[in-house]
């Protein structure tokens, strides 16, 4: 029996958890590597280079060898880059697809700007431990808007209209002939330009609260040229209730709000009879127990609640704080049958990494 002064303990299971640690933290160190990658364009200056050494690296981008040569180590000893030996370092065209090129759906690079806002945040958690409270997006300022923009805008980009409207022929076709479309949670509207380029004879409304993904809507909007697209601040202008919308989305964000069933309750009023609501998020399971066994994104979806998503949705005192697991598929039907919709499924057809795709009708 183990005394006060001695404790016993399996030392192949301790080896197991130490181990464990550190590749959390050097995965942290990683991220950082990732980040310092894409902020100082090295990824761009390696895509379709073939192998380059650090020096020649170097020369590309205007930084010193010694820095260059020591990120190159990091990254081929991370996996992220391929040595190809002689000190030369290549980034393979799947490097390149997740790290340098932001226009198709593997694209990852974006998720590591979170890099320089997690320690602002990490410093503020303790007093959301103490009071309950989380914080809004907007308190991560605006990089944090362009955080969840870089990391979310490269499927909302590639994928939406191509691939996951189809799934849905009678939307294509209201789209098509001229549909009015309501994207609530609409963020840097990166799926709304995307729709309207696509379909000019639509109308899209995109609805959000945080002035910083705002900011970077109407820049998006701008940009893309589209002149179909109208912006509202959902604490200004709620979602009409005159059922005058053919079809709604949301992309990512329900998990994120604080009273996510009005939200249903809004685009159901906001619905006509026929219209369609296409919904994306995160591909939880049932119970904690079933994603500890089951699923191999718990452990970053449970921790990145703390970070934002159970966060954003405790940020007011009635907040559901709901977080990044909290909707999988019989929590999501029980959400918007309550909220008066009568068909749910589950898209099939569509598969990701760490999210779900369903359709709900009135």
């Amino acid at each position: 029996m183990a005394t006060s002064t001695e404790t016993q303990f399996d030392p192949e299971i301790l080896q197991a958890k130490a181990e464990t640690a550190f590749g959390a933290l050097g995965g942290l160190f990683i991220a950082a590597g990732i980040h310092v990658g894409d902020r100082l364009g090295l990824y761009a200056a390696m895509k379709d280079a073939g192998a380059l050494t650090a020096g020649q690296l170097a020369e590309k981008t205007g930084y010193k060898e010694r820095w260059v040569l020591e990120w190159l180590r990091g990254q081929a000893a991370g996996g992220l880059l391929t040595y190809r030996g002689q000190d030369r370092f290549e980034m393979t065209v799947e490097e390149a697809m997740v790290l340098a090129d932001d226009s198709n759906p593997a694209s990852m690079v974006g998720a590591f700007n979170a890099i320089p806002i997690i320690g602002g945040i990490v410093d503020r958690i303790p007093q959301a431990f103490k009071t309950g409270l989380g914080y809004s997006f907007d308190s991560m300022g605006p990089t944090g808007a362009q955080w969840v923009e870089a990391f979310l805008g490269p499927w909302n980009r590639s994928m939406l209209v191509s691939s996951a409207l189809p799934t849905m022929p009678d939307v294509v076709q209201k789209l098509e002939q001229g549909a009015k479309v309501a994207d609530v949670g609409t963020g840097a509207a990166v799926a709304l330009v995307s729709m309207a380029k696509a379909f000019p004879k639509s109308e899209f409304h995109g609805y959000d609260n945080s002035e910083h993904a705002l900011v970077r809507a109407r820049a998006n909007i701008q940009e893309g040229g589209v002149s179909n697209v109208h912006i509202h601040n959902s604490d200004e202008e709620s979602l009409p209730s005159d059922h005058s919308f053919d079809f709604a989305t949301c992309l990512d964000c329900l998990h994120d709000m604080s009273h996510p069933h009005k939200a249903a309750e809004a685009i159901h009023a906001a619905l006509k009879p026929d219209g369609n609501w296409f919904i994306v998020d995160v591909d939880g399971r049932d119970t904690f127990e079933e994603n500890l066994a089951d699923n191999p994104i718990s452990g970053f979806g449970y921790n990145a609640s703390l970070l934002c998503c159970m966060s954003s949705s405790a940020c007011v005192e009635d907040g559901g704080a709901h977080g990044t697991m909290a909707l999988p598929e019989t929590k999501m039907k029980e959400l918007v049958t309550k909220a008066g919709f009568t068909r749910f499924r589950r898209i099939e057809e569509l598969e990701h990494t760490f999210n779900a795709y369903y359709e709900a009708r009135p």
